[in-house]
């Protein structure tokens, strides 16, 4: 009986390991679709499906041209997930983005108010020039983000699973524009710095783009394979060791005594939402490359995207031209 009930769990153990590798498989596969198509950008498509398989958003913050637009639509097609795209702009009102209610009548002269959804209600949305919109169409976006439901008329809409924003911003030309509240900023669980691409990459970028024909990306997943992907990401084990790495990492950087010497320098810290997004990506990470337990590493790694936008400098260490890149990596040392 014993022996029944040993080889039971045994094959159970045997169908966990068949499935999470048959997820990594999907996920490999996946990221090397992406490169296909984005060239010199490893690092952000590294990040971007991290940020995805952890079920969260992302801020992509680059200059125009560095292809953050072309990113969302691969992604979309290679994920086999609904890619939808919002041009943000100082006149777009929230019913713009979520939807609105018309009155209709019937042939029986009977009338009723019917939903029509708004461009939100995509997989996998792109909101590009984010912080060109009004605080008020912005905060339109922050509870679909976090609740995953909109509130239109007093009335509930579901957003549809799995569901993702990746937000765009130019770091120039800030005049006209309404910077993102921290409490927005703090949804996003990663903000990826795209930066210009090396002249290798560049140079296969000419040839590609500029040719008879170009690389199109080819589906890779389908949703139900994401969310299949987004469980098992939650069921990595996590050692005590890199737990203690993110408790550390992410306590320090906020003001007070934990923060050591590096304290003065920060005027307010990342919550404990900070140490939950970093347990979630250095799972994505280590599934990423094949590895079923995070390392300290990817805590390592992780830190500077996953905490920049989640703190800020006081006044006097700004002066000092000291930056959150320097302080993060100051607290990294600490850990490494």
């Amino acid at each position: 009986m014993a022996t029944s009930a040993g080889d039971s769990l045994e094959k159970l153990e045997d169908m966990i390991v068949r499935a999470a590798e048959t997820t990594a498989a999907h996920v490999r596969a996946a990221k090397d679709a992406i490169g296909g198509v984005i060239f010199g950008q490893e690092k952000v498509v590294e990040q971007a499906l991290m940020t995805v398989l952890s079920g969260g958003h992302a801020l992509l913050v680059g200059v125009p041209g560095l292809a953050k637009t072309k990113l969302v639509e691969t992604m979309g097609i290679v994920l086999g997930l609904d890619a939808r795209r919002i041009q943000f702009t100082p006149d777009l009102m929230p019913s713009d983005i979520l939807g609105t209610e018309v009155l209709e009548e019937s042939p029986g002269g009977k009338r009723n108010f019917r939903f029509i959804p708004g461009p939100v209600f995509a997989q996998l949305l792109m909101a590009d020039e984010i912080n060109r919109a009004s605080p008020r169409t912005q905060s339109a976006l922050l509870q679909a983000m976090q609740e995953l439901h909109v509130t239109v008329a007093v009335s509930r809409h579901d957003m549809p699973r799995p569901f993702h924003v990746l937000a765009t911003q130019n770091p120039l030309e800030q005049e006209g524009t309404y910077p993102l509240p921290e409490a927005q900023l703090d949804r996003f669980l990663m903000e990826i710095d795209v930066d210009y691409p090396d002249i290798e990459a560049e140079r296969r970028i000419l040839f590609d783009t500029t040719g008879s024909e170009e690389s199109r990306p080819k589906a890779a997943m389908t949703a139900d394979d994401l969310i299949s992907a987004q469980r098992l990401v939650r069921r990595l084990p996590v050692g005590e060791s890199v737990v203690g790495a993110i408790l550390k990492l992410v306590r320090s950087a906020r003001p007070g005594p934990e923060a050591g010497d590096v304290g003065k320098l920060i005027a307010w810290g990342p919550s404990p939402r900070a140490s939950q997004a970093l347990m979630l990506a250095v799972r994505a990470r280590a599934l990423l490359e094949g590895r079923y337990a995070p390392s300290i590493d990817d805590v390592l790694a992780l830190a500077e995207p996953v905490l920049k936008h989640r703190m800020a400098l006081t006044f006097g260490a700004r002066a000092d031209g000291e930056t959150i890149a320097g302080v993060v990596g100051r607290l990294k040392s600490r850990i490494g």
